[in-house]
């Protein structure tokens, strides 16, 4: 007969599983690695196992493994030195412009029990761009009779690069009639000017050949240069004025293309060629901008060539050229912002940081069975998201921290109505309308030896012959047990007791194991 586990042993075991599956530990604090881009694969980043305070054991034993919030998977873990390393190469400038802080955040999971701890890989700049200019050749052409002083804005270089490796200044090939003087606008960029020095004389000069040198802060510092063609011109003495130096619009990021965008409006009060106005975008006008936006060279009205996107770029800011027709030609400018508005267009994003786990029916309410996190990437209320289970669902969402969540029980489980949930969890923003999306997590119900064995009857009638031949089937009984596998097997066995002071088991006796249990003679 086999011996059957005592009620103390399997509820002490049922006790520790619990509690396994129960020690679920956030860590707060963060864990923050510093790196320089461009990095050869398999790069140290830093000793994980060490930081987090695993053995490398832990490794293999818990599962431990690194997502990335940015998508792409840029890190990975040695498990056999515990240490970070660099997936693939990193460019800083594809992955942050030209951010001052770029910063990568990842997840490490660690199952067995579920364990998350968030760490941070900034990445540093190197310089590794030089800076360049959108033309190689710049020509101006300039009144001889324009006045000392007058300035004429260069192109701007542009140097992915940031901090001290970014564009720092220009210089300008010596010449009696020019200087170059430096102005900073929003955002602490620099546009190079052109400053009269010394009145011109077309009879005496007619061309002046200039060289404009960008340089920036990197050790050693690398350059780019545009050649500059000054034309020296017989005067046309009026400037087109516009009638705003400074205008202001906000435009949705879903506007079509070719929508109209702002009127600007210059004058000119010479007459005939000298006094007709041709408008454009400015010199230094970066190609993003050029790519979105047109300006009809003749009314002044701006207009969309693409949709925008608030999640890209918030606000542009475009420099306008008005130049009349005459020789030589004069030029008057004004700056228009366009402020891009956001619209929800970008449904929520429901991210599993870690696999879906089983749960024993017994499990306590508050048991973690999945961490997730949630991202939206409009802003405002477009982009705060709440998420929501299935009415009836034993189970809950228990937020952590910056979007993450742990998926827990809250009810009672039991593996014989329901051993296997499909939990769908529905995430919703705040916009209008509002868009949503939702995640199926599986969680698997496991077994615990809770339902008792029934028999088919509470009681039998054997009716038997006298002097009956040991060992012949007398009568047959059958239980069932509605647990599962082990829990499920069934042994059977005659309780003791006596007819006559003589015990039934010498007059009969059961086969443990058959199902149903033959009841057979024994003398």
């Amino acid at each position: 007969m086999t011996k059957r586990m005592g009620y103390r042993d399997w509820r002490w075991q049922a006790l520790w599983w619990h509690y396994f599956l129960l020690l679920w530990i956030t860590i707060d604090g963060q864990t923050r690695y510093s790196i320089p881009e461009e990095l050869e694969r398999g790069s140290l980043v830093g000793n994980l196992a060490k930081d987090l305070g695993l053995g490398l054991s832990d490794i293999f034993d818990r599962k431990l493994h690194v997502a990335s919030e940015a998508g792409k998977q840029y890190f990975s873990v040695d498990a056999g030195k515990g240490e970070l390393v660099v997936n693939d190469r990193i460019d800083r400038e594809a992955l942050c412009a030209q951010s001052a802080s770029c910063v990568l955040p990842l997840q490490v999971v660690i199952e067995n029990p579920l364990q998350l701890h968030r760490i941070e890989v900034e990445i540093r700049d190197i310089n590794d761009n030089a800076p360049s200019f959108l033309k190689s050749d710049h020509v101006i052409e300039i009144a001889e009779s324009t006045v000392v002083g007058a300035r004429f804005p260069l192109e701007m270089a542009e140097d992915p690069d940031v901090g001290n490796n970014g564009l720092r200044t220009y210089t300008l090939s010596k010449d009696d009639c020019f200087t170059l003087k430096i102005k900073e606008i929003e955002n602490g960029r620099k546009i190079p000017e052109l400053v009269l020095n010394k009145s011109l004389d077309r009879e005496k000069k007619a061309i002046h050949n200039l060289i404009l040198t960008a340089m920036d802060g990197g050790n050693p510092v690398k350059t780019g240069t545009s050649k500059i063609t000054i034309t020296v011109l017989d005067f046309n003495d009026n400037v087109p004025s516009f009638e705003n130096s400074f205008y202001k619009i906000a435009i949705k990021e879903n506007s079509a293309n070719g929508s109209f965008v702002i009127a600007t409006k210059a004058t000119d009060t010479d007459e005939g060629p000298n006094g007709e106005i041709e408008y454009s975008l400015g010199v230094h006008t970066p190609p993003s901008v050029l790519a979105l936006f047109h300006i009809d060279p003749v009314t002044g009205d701006i207009y969309l060539k693409q949709q925008l996107n608030y999640e890209t770029q918030t606000s542009y800011r475009i420099d306008i050229s008005a130049k009349d027709k005459g020789l030589p030609k004069m030029e008057g400018r004004c700056s228009v912002q366009v402020d891009v508005l956001d619209v929800n267009d970008n449904a929520p994003e429901i991210v599993l940081t870690s696999k879906s786990t089983s749960v024993p029916e017994d499990s306590r309410s508050g048991t973690v069975v999945a961490l997730l996190s949630v991202r939206d990437l409009d802003s405002g209320n477009n982009g705060k998201v709440t998420l929501q289970l299935p009415k009836g669902s034993p189970f809950t969402l228990k937020p952590s921290f910056s979007n993450n969540y742990a998926l827990v029980t809250s009810g009672p489980l039991d593996r014989e109505r329901f051993s296997e949930y499909n939990v769908e969890i529905t995430a919703t923003d705040s916009g209008s309308p509002p868009l949503s999306s939702s995640k199926i997590v599986p969680v698997s119900v496991t077994d615990v030896n809770d339902n008792p064995p029934v028999f088919t009857q509470p009681s039998y009638n054997v009716y038997l012959k006298e002097n009956g031949v040991p060992g012949s089937i007398l009568f047959s009984v059958s239980a069932s047990d509605l647990d599962f596998g082990e829990n499920a097997k069934i042994s059977y066995s005659i309780l003791d007791s006596k007819v006559q002071d003589v015990s039934v088991s010498s007059y009969v006796y059961i086969n443990s194991d058959n199902a149903p249990g033959p009841l057979r003679a024994s003398r």
